[in-house]
């Protein structure tokens, strides 16, 4: 199997997206993985929908992806801009990240994992071996991802985590599945009793 091939399929691309080019980069232990799509590519207006011609492409951007060996993996694309009538010049969506993520989101879905079972965001950025910073926006996207998902859909099945958020810290203090009692029982539970005995206030927003 050709590099290019390998990588359209661990990367999921479908038409009209493929793999142009891969690069190693050993000084840095890095591949890159160039995404490019045909020229004459419609896409749709990211806030309505109509699908339209390519107008021109935003600069360069880079998403980290997962790593499929011990080299880091980065992907790389020109993002393509449509020009609607109603909505003027915007960029398209792409399938493998949300429009403000440097992270895909098999990336992102991982890191999720992984901060659920270490729940620890410092224990999980070292295996990530990402900053504080990114990490901790991957994780309050996520909680936006489900406050959005349980306005559209409560009731409907869908999957929420707990989050115990120290404010006078700024730190992640425990992660539970659910947004219910037992799941915050589930949070409390992973604290000491001295740091329970140190509670002095709760603020919270999740379900009865």
């Amino acid at each position: 199997m050709q590099e290019k091939e390998f990588y359209q399929q661990i990367l999921g691309l479908t038409s009209p997206w493929y793999v142009s080019e891969v690069k190693l980069d050993m000084a840095n232990q890095q591949v890159n993985v160039v995404v490019a799509h045909p020229e004459g590519t419609k896409f749709c207006c990211p806030e309505c929908g109509v699908e339209l011609g390519c107008y021109d492409h935003a600069s360069l951007r880079t998403w980290r992806h997962l790593d499929p060996m011990q080299f880091r993996t980065m992907l790389h694309a020109a993002v393509p801009r449509v020009d609607c009538p109603e909505h003027g010049v915007l960029q398209a969506n792409v399938p493998w990240a949300d429009p403000k993520s440097r992270f895909t989101l098999l990336f992102e879905r991982f890191a999720i994992d992984l901060l659920l079972a270490t729940q620890n965001v410092k224990g999980a950025q070292t295996i990530l071996k990402t900053g504080w910073e990114q990490t901790w926006h991957i994780l309050t996207r996520a909680v936006e991802r489900g406050r959005v998902r349980k306005s559209k859909s409560f009731a409907k099945g869908q999957s929420y985590i707990t989050l115990l958020y120290d404010l006078d810290r700024s730190t992640v203090e425990a992660i539970s599945d659910g947004c219910d009692t037992p799941a915050a029982d589930a949070c409390f539970s992973q604290l000491s009793p001295e740091q329970v005995q140190s509670v002095e206030a709760i603020a919270m927003d999740m379900s009865a």
